[in-house]
This record gives structure tokens, C-alpha cells and sequence, in this order.
């Protein structure tokens, strides 16, 4: 055996040290107790993010020689427990930290005598989790150890010192997170901060941003923007795509084939996203979607996040890229699309349907916006209100019938834009945009006063010498105030010109006046759908209120045109029941007078109709059999024997209305019967068209029987040809 050189004797003394860690002096603390080192000790190691576990090897390896330290302080090596679960975790929070919470349950329960970690970040860098482990800690008697001691959360100077440390850890974080924001935020002001470039831009190798060079892809993006602004919707811009079978080009973002180019087909989300963004108006924009803490649920997948409007965001560069529209379009886009929302302040966008109306009234009980419903065996709508019935539970609002309600807007509209009522609502227009301007005016008076008073406040600040703190403490509050008091009134105003009805061009007044002479005409036209006479009724209707009387046949009409002019009418509409008139009472007593008369109901509705009393439901004047009905319910008689058709009937015969009382039977389930031969009966010889009913003794027996128990069509007729045979 050879002999051994030093150097190889260094080298074997270095590869040992690797491998065992070097001795150190056993290490006291009077702090730790038997109790301690009878429960177990815990290493409690984290690192912020998986590049950090790859990049920063050493952190990592000296959390994991706490171990040692543990075994120094008396603790055996069995006894000495590693939590490494959150490796690559933040500590900002407790959610997503399963080491953590399973730290916090260990101590809960008594089995941890001391909690090692390299420093108090690693634990938490929040103080809410932070103090919620140190009065866990406090009251099961778990020390605390780090690189620099050994605390005990329920002495008061070391739960001071490690509250401190807490509060630094939580600094610091904010602090660098700080940092990073503040440089990013300033490299969004210069619009060099880079992010992915939606379908149609592409940047080029020196870093600038322009459009996509293919001029298919380039093409669709402008097709887009033209159906949009023509057609009005996404599912019909999408439509139009889908059925011309075109495609959106879409570059590879990452893999080995980024910056390809692949055609997708287009969905409702992409071309919404499309939409919204600002760059197609070549502006360049930072803080489109802030994170809302409000908004942000722990242990839900929501980001918290909101998309703003443009000009509420952080940075906002015009005219920064190329450009597929106009900043005016894109505006315009995005009221449209507001405007498209089924939402309570928004009409909506126009449906199918023969519902001219939808997205246009409001209940004037509510002020909530009508739906529609529609009959799914007749097609005919209804408008209704239920808002306040669905999320309170309280009484059903108001519905009426749709067609009525269509056919008289769509008179009051025609009537309203002939040639002479049209000059006079355009001058009207011209008046409110007058005193719109003087208020105006006004307001901009209080704004500029405003301003003034915050910039001599301000003057008067910075004139003040920084030494002076006694002065320059009151001029700096009464400088806040003032410019307080400017954003409130900033506010006011913006609140106020939102308010305001949208203003007429000269241009939209000559379209108006052009489309007066020709539009009754368009407007019957059987081409025209109904779409198209919605959008017409939307060019000149902002929104109609309407409130039924009392539940009654009558009710209040406010529309209120484009342009800020106002229109007040009360009308009729159709009822289901006599009830429901407003003058029931009235129209009893009168019935009952023209039957004390010994008038038979046709001369009776004869009489009503000359004095001008409607009935119910569509019909314009009272029938016969209309009055005859409401007789009955009134429990009113008159003559049978009036008139030809009044001669006296057979033995055993019944007028049906007869019948039915004799059976205590609706008069159209006896009908019903006699139409499908189950009663014997004939037409009234005379042609008045009233049935004539056969029933002698057996026969009422048997109706009465089988009005108790309905029986099948098979059982009527075995029975008719029964009662035939006995006959």
C-alpha cells in the first residue's frame, strides 16, 4: 500500500466535509426546555418560484442544513421533520400553501416543541398569516428559531422582535413589488412595453409594430369592422363570416413553428376581443383589466381582474401604431356594444320576432325594461314585467298585449315624422339644444372656477418655505381640498353631459327630413322585415313608458324621442273580461235599464253601441251574444218570444243555453257535444243559427250522468245509438 501525499489527503478531507457536516460546537438555549424536545422540530423550507429552486441552489441548500441546527439544539435526528411542500410557492398568502397549513395544524395540535426557518419571510410575508402562527405558538408554548436566535412567541420582548421581523417581511415584498411595477409602468408610458399583438399586427425583427404583410389576413380584419358598423351585432358579423366560409389568420405565439400562419374559424369571444381593443385604432394602451381585490374570491379560479374602458386606463397613446379604423369608429363600436347588452339601462340589440317594441319599454310602476313572450302556438307576443315578482316576490307588475301596443306607437311614429309635425319636433330639438348649450356654458364657468381656485392654492404652496412646516402643512391640506373639490365637480359633470339626450347633426336632421316623405310607404312594404322596422322605430325612439291604470282597459303613454322631446298620451288597450273596464260598474246599470225595458239583447248591444260603450278584449261594438252572456251573468231575463225565431219549442226540446243551465254545464262543452254528435239536435229553422236541443227525462238522466263521469267518444256514441234504439 502506497503512502499517501497531503495533497491527497486535503482532497479526501474536502470530499468527507461534502459529505457529513463539519462538527460544531453543541449549541444551548435556555429557552428550550425538556417539554420542547420531547415534541418534534420542524424545518420549514420555501423558495417564491420555480426559477428561483433552479437559479438560487444555495438558499435552498441552507434552509436544509437547519436540520443540523436542529440536532445541536438536543433534538435526535429522528425528531427532526422537513416540510418542503411549498417549494415555488409565494408567501404573500396562505392559500396555495399546503406546508404552511399543515405548519399551523401541527402546532394546533401539540406536537411541535420549535420551528425552524432560514428567516422569517420564508414563513409568511403577510402579517395577517404571520401573527395568527405566532398566537398559535404563544398559547401551545412552539419557540421560533432562525439563522440569528431563538424566540418565544409568548415573551414579550421576542414576540416584539418577531413581530417586527414580520412587518419587514411584509415591506419588503411590497417594496419589490413596487419596484418592478413603477419600471414597468414607466417603460408603458414610452408604449416600449411589449405584449402579444393581436390577430392582424405583427412585429418585425427591429421591434417595431405593424400590420400583418399578408393581405388576406389584413382583409378579413377589415371585413370585420365593416360588418360590424353595418350589420350592428356579433352573431351577425359572425354569421356573415361563417356563411361566406371565411377565416381569421392567426400567428403562432410560441412551439417550434411561432409566426406561422394558421386560419381558424371565427367564434363569438375572438371577435369580441377583436372589437374591444384599442390597438385597431392604433392607440397604444397599459391597464385595460386592474386587478379588483373586491372581486378576487380566494380558492376561486377568478383573477379578479376588470376590463375598463380606454380612457380609464393607465396609459393611453394615440396614434401610436397602424391603424385599421378611426378612433371615432372604435367609439362608436364600443357604444354599440354597450348598446347590445341585455341589461336594464341598454335597449339591446334588435331580435327576431314580431315584437316592434322590445328593448324600448319600460313599466312605468318599476322603471324596469318590459320582456317579451311569445305564444308558441298562435306567435303572438305579450309584454310583461315580472322584475319585481322574480327578485322580491312581490305582486306580478303589469302585461299587456304586444300587437295593440305595436299598432299604436307605429301611428303615433308615422303621424309624428309627416313633413309639418316633423319641422316642429326639429325646431323643438334646436330649443333643447339651446338651453343644453347655456347650461353648459354654466358649467363650464364652475369648472374653470375650479381649477383656478386649486392652482392658486398650489401657487401658494410652493411659494411657502419648505422649513416653514407649521405653514406648509395648512396650505398643503387646503391644496388637497381644492383639488378634491375639482374631481368631485369634474365628476358632476361628466355625470351630467351623460345624462343629457344625444344632440341632432345637421346631416342625421336632412336624413330625417328625407326619410319623412317615404317612410309610411317602407314601412308597409312586405319586404320590409321586421327588423328593419325596429331599427327605424330605434332611429327615432329612445325608450317608451307605460303603466296600466288600475289593471283597467286604460293606460299612460310616454315616448320619448331622440333628441330630448317628450310625448304624453293615455289610450285604450284590450281586456280579457268585463271586470277589467273601467266602467263595469257603469255598464251593469245601464244593462240593467235596457233590460228592464224588456229589450232582447240584440236591440240591447244596438243601443249600447249608439251610446258609445265598448266591450272587452279587440272588438269595437257590442254583439248579441256578448250582452246575451253578460245577462246570464248578471242573473238579468229577457223575452224568449220576440221575433221569429222565438216560436215555442216542441216537447222536449231546449234551446241550448237552456240545456246548459238545466245540466249546470258550460255552454261550450254542450256545443262541443252536439258538434260531435253526442246530444241530438238540429239549426233553429228559421236561420238564426241556434241550435235546438232534443232531451226528455231518460235522456237528462243520462247527460247528467255522464257530465258527472265524462266518458270516452266510444261510450257517447254506444250510448246515443242506445237511446235511438229505444226510441
Amino acid at each position: 500500500m502506497s503512502a499517501q501525499t497531503p495533497a491527497t489527503d486535503l482532497l479526501s478531507a474536502v470530499v468527507e466535509e461534502e459529505r457529513v457536516p463539519p462538527a460544531r460546537p453543541s449549541l444551548r438555549s435556555e429557552k428550550i426546555t425538556g417539554r420542547h424536545l420531547e415534541r418534534l422540530a420542524m424545518v420549514y423550507i420555501r423558495q417564491s418560484t420555480p426559477q428561483q429552486l433552479i437559479r438560487h441552489q444555495e438558499s435552498k441548500e441552507v434552509q436544509y442544513q437547519l436540520r443540523f441546527r436542529a440536532e445541536q439544539l438536543g433534538w435526535p435526528r429522528e425528531r427532526v421533520e422537513i416540510i418542503d411542500d411549498d417549494l415555488g410557492q409565494s408567501g404573500a398568502s396562505v392559500q396555495g400553501r399546503p406546508g404552511f397549513q399543515r405548519l399551523v395544524t401541527e402546532v394546533s395540535l401539540d406536537h411541535v416543541g420549535i420551528i425552524f426557518g432560514a428567516e422569517m419571510s420564508r414563513l409568511a410575508r403577510s402579517c395577517r398569516d404571520w401573527d395568527q402562527l405566532l398566537d398559535v405558538c404563544a398559547v401551545f408554548g412552539t419557540l421560533i428559531a432562525d439563522l440569528d436566535g431563538v424566540y418565544d412567541p409568548s415573551q414579550y420582548n421576542d414576540r416584539l422582535l418577531l413581530g417586527l421581523k414580520g412587518t419587514m417581511s411584509e415591506a419588503e415584498l411590497h417594496i419589490l413589488k413596487q419596484r418592478m411595477l413603477q419600471g414597468k409602468l414607466n417603460k408603458a408610458r414610452k408604449g416600449e412595453l411589449r405584449f402579444n399583438l393581436p390577430i392582424g399586427y405583427v412585429r418585425r425583427a427591429n421591434g417595431q409594430v405593424g400590420l400583418d404583410p399578408d393581405e388576406q389576413v389584413q382583409g378579413v380584419v377589415r371585413l370585420i369592422f365593416e360588418k360590424y358598423q353595418e350589420l350592428g351585432t356579433i352573431n351577425a358579423t359572425r354569421q356573415y363570416l361563417v356563411r361566406h366560409h371565411l377565416q381569421l389568420g392567426v400567428r403562432l405565439r410560441s412551439g417550434e413553428r411561432k409566426g406561422e400562419l394558421e386560419w381558424h374559424r371565427p367564434n363569438r369571444m375572438t371577435l369580441q376581443n377583436l372589437l374591444k381593443n384599442p390597438i385597431y385604432a392604433g392607440a397604444y394602451v397599459y391597464g385595460r383589466r386592474p386587478v379588483d381585490a373586491k372581486r378576487k374570491i380566494p380558492g376561486q379560479p377568478s383573477t379578479g381582474r376588470r376590463v375598463v374602458a380606454a380612457a380609464q386606463c393607465q396609459v393611453l397613446l394615440k396614434d401610436h401604431f397602424p391603424a385599421y379604423i378611426s378612433w371615432a369608429q372604435y367609439e362608436q363600436n364600443q357604444r354599440q356594444l354597450r348598446a347590445n347588452r341585455s341589461v336594464a339601462d341598454q335597449q339591446g340589440a334588435i331580435r327576431c320576432g314580431s315584437a316592434l317594441l322590445s328593448g324600448l319599454l319600460i313599466g312605468g310602476y318599476c322603471d324596469h325594461r318590459m320582456t317579451v313572450r311569445y305564444h308558441a302556438a298562435s306567435g303572438r307576443h305579450r309584454y310583461t314585467c315580472d322584475r319585481q315578482k322574480s327578485d322580491y316576490g312581490a305582486a306580478h307588475c303589469q302585461g299587456l298585449a304586444g300587437p295593440p301596443v305595436d299598432e299604436w306607437v307605429v301611428q303615433q311614429v308615422l303621424e309624428t315624422l309627416q313633413p309639418a309635425a316633423l319641422e316642429v319636433s326639429l325646431e323643438a330639438a334646436r330649443y333643447v339644444e339651446q338651453e343644453r348649450a347655456q347650461v353648459d356654458v354654466l358649467w363650464q364657468q364652475r369648472l374653470e372656477r375650479a381649477r383656478y381656485e386649486s392652482e392658486r392654492a398650489a401657487r401658494q404652496y410652493r411659494l411657502v418655505e419648505p422649513e416653514n412646516r407649521l405653514v406648509a402643512r395648512q396650505l398643503e391640506r387646503e391644496w388637497e381640498e381644492k383639488l378634491a373639490q375639482q374631481r368631485r365637480l369634474e365628476d358632476d359633470y361628466d355625470r351630467f353631459a351623460q345624462q343629457q339626450p344625444r344632440l341632432l347633426s345637421d346631416a342625421e336632421r336632412q336624413q330625417i327630413r328625407q326619410l319623412a316623405a317615404d317612410l309610411p310607404a317602407l314601412w308597409h312594404d312586405p319586404q320590409t322585415t321586421p327588423a328593419e322596422r325596429k331599427e327605424i322605430l330605434r332611429q327615432v325612439v329612445e325608450q317608451i313608458r307605460i303603466e296600466v291604470i288600475d289593471d283597467t282597459e286604460r293606460m299612460r303613454l310616454e315616448i320619448h324621442w331622440v333628441g330630448g322631446r317628450h310625448s304624453q298620451w293615455e289610450t285604450r288597450r284590450p281586456v280579457a273580461r268585463f271586470e277589467q273596464l273601467s266602467y263595469y260598474p257603469q255598464l251593469c246599470d245601464r244593462l240593467r235599464q235596457l233590460a228592464a225595458q224588456n229589450l232582447d239583447p240584440g236591440q240591447i248591444a244596438q243601443q249600447l253601441n249608439h251610446e258609445g260603450w265598448r266591450p272587452p278584449k279587440r272588438r269595437r261594438r257590442f254583439a248579441r251574444q256578448s250582452v246575451a252572456a253578460l245577462m246570464r251573468r248578471l242573473q238579468l231575463r229577457f223575452p224568449r218570444s220576440h221575433g221569429p225565431d222565438r216560436r215555442p219549442l216542441g216537447e222536449h226540446e231546449w234551446w241550448l243555453p237552456d240545456l246548459a243551465r238545466a245540466l249546470d254545464m258550460p255552454e261550450i262543452t254542450l256545443y262541443c257535444w252536439v258538434r260531435r254528435g253526442w246530444v241530438q239536435g238540429h239549426l233553429h229553422a228559421e236561420g238564426s243559427h241556434r241550435w235546438v236541443l232534443w232531451a226528455d227525462e231518460a235522456e237528462l238522466a243520462r247527460l247528467r250522468q255522464q257530465r258527472a263521469q265524462p266518458p270516452g267518444r266510444p261510450n257517447h256514441l254506444h250510448w246515443l245509438e242506445k237511446a235511438k234504439g229505444q226510441e
